[in-house]
């Protein structure tokens, strides 16, 4: 039976990434080492770190302004790092509630100092965003999550207020050709669009940083990671390898303009199926619905566990939504294929 990986991350992964990840577990490079033991400042290693730099900023065509850092500590680390970084007790942060996500930003940031929600869609399940804001004169930087990953809505253009835009882009990273340079700092888990969990990405403007008063650990400094070229510790070395090889995929298929034609195209075909349902239904508006994550349920609710089984049963897998939302949840990362969304669709309509 074919499988098809709808999981929400980690998340599916192309065939020859894995294929060239697998290789490099025995013989990285024609070392006659493992990439899991070379040291990580060989020239080896140093050299993948620089070659993902590159292509990060040839996808988002930006400059020596920014720069590109391998963390850890996912996006629950960047909650809390953002923060410290860049709100000082006299700053406020100001940030948009959108589902689980931005609520844990806020939780994290007011550790730091002020924060104000600007924008909070809860009292409709999150099933909109909301674009006017209005911020505080006294903002320190805007944070928005750009794909909302549980709850299926995602910005398809960007607030420009006049104050730093922050963007937890974890789960849309180069789906599409984007304007990166509106943003300040971006940071994004790799385990979705750009490769295996355990390695974090952080694009920051370097104007952004040093402003503030408070002492910063040096593990926690975003300056000290850039004066050491995202190698002040030990990093994830292989899913920052797994990284480029997902880079030079994206880059080698035809860039972030080819990856939003088959999202596009695969996320077009799902919804016009709920849409044209009877049985199924997506809640979201229609204006601000996720091309990365569809989120939809059964207009009977007792069918859902039969649906999930037969789902199951025929090799769909992740697409339970999830534990609190409910509902179904199809995730079409770049690595989806299109036949895997038309088997989808094809197994929605035997359904009813």
């Amino acid at each position: 039976m074919q499988l098809h990986n709808f999981n929400s991350g980690p998340s599916i992964l192309p065939k020859e990434v894995l294929d060239q990840a697998a290789n490099a577990i025995h013989n990285f490079n024609d070392t006659g080492l493992s990439i899991l033991e070379i040291g990580h400042r060989t020239t080896h290693f140093v050299a993948v770190v620089e070659e993902a730099k590159t292509i990060v900023k040839r996808l988002m065509n930006i400059g020596d302004d920014y720069e590109v850092l391998f963390l850890q500590g996912g996006a629950t680390m960047q909650f809390m790092q953002v923060p410290m970084n860049l709100l000082d007790e006299n700053g406020l942060a100001a940030i948009c509630d959108n589902g689980v996500w931005g609520n844990k930003a806020v939780k994290e940031a007011r550790i730091f100092g002020p924060v104000q929600v600007v924008a909070d869609t809860s009292a409709d399940k999150h099933t909109h965003l909301i674009k006017d804001l209005k911020l505080p004169a006294n903002t320190s930087y805007l944070h928005i999550t750009t794909n909302n990953t549980v709850e299926g809505t995602q910005w398809h253009s960007y607030p420009q207020l006049g104050v730093p835009l922050v963007g937890d882009m974890s789960s849309d990273i180069f789906c599409r050709p984007t304007p990166f340079h509106q943003f300040d700092l971006i940071y994004a888990g790799a385990q979705k669009n750009m490769g295996a969990a355990g390695v974090t990405m952080v694009v920051v403007k370097k104007s952004m940083l040093g402003k503030i008063s408070r002492k910063i650990p040096a593990i926690l400094d975003y300056q000290k990671h850039i004066e050491a070229g995202s190698l002040l510790n030990t990093p994830p070395v292989f899913a920052i390898y797994v990284s480029l090889l997902t880079l030079r995929w994206i880059e080698k298929e035809g860039g972030l303009a080819e990856m939003e034609k088959r999202n596009l195209a695969k996320a077009n075909l799902l919804y016009n199926t709920i849409d044209a349902s009877e049985h199924f239904y997506c809640p979201i508006k229609k204006e601000d619905r996720s091309i990365m994550n569809a989120v939809f349920f059964l207009k009977d609710e007792t069918k859902e566990a039969r649906f999930l089984e037969i789902c199951k049963q025929n090799g769909m897998i992740g697409v339970k939504g999830y534990r609190t939302v409910g509902g179904i949840r199809v995730s079409m990362y770049n690595a989806m294929p299109h036949d895997s969304v038309k088997a989808f669709c094809e197994l929605m309509n035997d359904f009813s």
